[in-house]
């Protein structure tokens, strides 16, 4: 399924700058897991959410987050000006990388107790949807125009604030209605 949607995802893209841009982490995400798939397996449900992540990335990246076709029809349906399929991809960044630090963080035991674990993660996740504006921004500065379709703020002034909103809202959704399936499934790894 990665690979089919990656080579989907690359032939003929809207903008191949963008296609670069958008399926890189997706790329260098599936090699780390073949890297440490023997040493540090994760759970079918991180895994699950991971390739969920990479074919959001890939859809995105081939068509620009501002000019996914069906988020177009939805757009005009509701009556939007802008392709909200940017937002899906931020919720994305927050609800997945959620479920993977906290992972993480349980089977290593780097943070004790529950609430420490959900402020830790939460903590997390929109510090890294931070750092992720802040490359897009130092894309933008370094290639110029180009940029634009990498960053989709299709004009609207308070993108990165709302991306970042996105990710927060994404990572704590991810942790309220995955934690039990989650527990299950690390249960059975701890064995």
């Amino acid at each position: 399924m990665f690979c089919s949607t990656l080579l989907w995802s690359g032939i003929s893209p809207k903008d191949q700058f963008t296609w670069g841009l958008e399926v890189f982490p997706a790329v260098t995400g599936a090699i780390i897991l073949l890297a440490t798939y023997q040493t540090f397996r994760l759970t079918p449900l991180v895994y699950l959410l991971i390739l969920i992540h990479c074919i959001i990335l890939m859809v995105g990246g081939h068509y620009t987050y501002a000019e996914v076709p069906l988020f177009d029809y939805l757009s005009e349906l509701t009556g939007s000006s802008r392709n909200n399929y940017d937002k899906v991809g931020h919720f994305a960044q927050g609800f997945i990388p959620a479920l993977i630090t906290r992972e993480i963080i349980i089977r290593k035991q780097v943070v004790a107790g529950k609430v420490w674990q959900f402020v830790f993660i939460v903590s997390f996740c929109l510090a890294f949807s931070a750092f992720y504006e802040l490359l897009e921004w130092w894309v933008a500065l370094a290639t110029g125009e180009n940029a634009e379709a990498f960053l989709g703020t299709q004009g609207y002034i308070w993108d990165t604030q709302s991306d970042m909103a996105m990710a927060l809202l994404g990572a704590i959704t991810g942790l309220i209605t995955m934690a039990r399936v989650h527990d299950r499934q690390l249960a059975i790894i701890n064995r």
